[in-house]
């Protein structure tokens, strides 16, 4: 499963046919912002206004007015970081920061229990985006960070989430549906389609890859009130990968997790009866 790749140089395709530089203020803004990836954390403004596609001058206006909220961050030399205020901004981010705060001690007991990479992801824009992982030192080398984002039809998470996502959805990523680096038994849209029954039906997917990476996933959905929020899964090395127990881990820990978030939206739930009069 391709959890073992890199995010991606480039940015992601602009969508429409609408010149960046004639968008309003605030697309200008996130597409200089989207300009930063994981292979590239510093840029010059030459570099923005590159990877932007907007202009050099209004990148220059742009990025000043991004460092005054302390979006980006001017270093000495003159290049420009994410600044810390994004974070603090993402903390807020309920599908982020708030689900990874309610899986986060069963992702540790899951760690625990695997000594492999454990991973929690959201759908969000076509693509399963990864808002927290764990790691142990002495697991298979992998690249991925938490805020990257991983295809839906050859990762554990993903094939999750595409599984109980909107239909309209399914269909279209099925329709586009080339094999690649995911499962080495999906060799077309139809055994795509019958995977994704099955992962509906047993509520998870144990899936392998082979060439280059070699890697394994077993992959199971978190709920909220029924309803699939996130995907937990487990990456460790193909080999041995049947035998340790991984899928039975995953699913017991997503269920747990899934018990834990619905009690919480049942105790901060309001209890009825009318408001008194302010």
């Amino acid at each position: 499963m391709d959890e073992t790749q890199p995010s991606g140089g480039d940015p992601r395709p602009r969508r429409g046919g609408k010149p960046v530089e004639r968008q309003p203020v605030i697309n200008r803004a996130f597409a200089l912002l989207g300009a930063f990836d994981s292979g590239h954390r510093v840029q010059t403004l030459a570099d923005l206004a590159h990877r932007s596609g907007i202009p050099r001058s209004s990148t220059l206006r742009l990025a000043r007015t991004l460092v005054d909220v302390g979006a980006l961050e001017r270093l000495d030399d003159g290049r420009y970081t994410v600044g810390l205020r994004l974070l603090e901004i993402a903390s807020l981010a309920p599908r982020g920061h708030g689900l990874r705060s309610v899986a986060m001690p069963f992702m540790e007991d899951l760690f625990q229990v695997t000594r492999q990479h454990v991973l929690l992801a959201v759908l969000d824009q076509g693509e399963a985006l990864l808002v927290e992982r764990l790691s142990s030192l002495d697991a298979s080398p992998v690249q991925y960070r938490v805020g990257g984002r991983l295809p839906l039809t050859s990762t554990g998470v993903g094939l999750v989430l595409l599984s109980f996502a909107p239909p309209a959805l399914q269909d279209s990523v099925i329709e586009d549906y080339v094999p690649g680096e995911g499962d080495d038994t999906v060799r077309s849209p139809a055994d795509l389609r019958r995977l994704l029954a099955e992962v509906r039906r047993g509520d998870s997917v144990v899936a392998h890859q082979g060439r280059p990476w070699q890697m394994s996933t077993a992959a199971a959905p978190v709920r909220d009130g029924g309803e699939v929020v996130a995907a937990l899964s487990v990456v460790a090395p193909r080999t041995g990968f049947a035998d340790a127990g991984y899928g039975a881990a995953v699913r017991a820990a997503a269920r747990a997790v899934s018990r834990q978030r619905s009690a919480d939206g049942r105790r901060a739930a309001p209890s009825g009866g009318t408001e008194p009069p302010g």
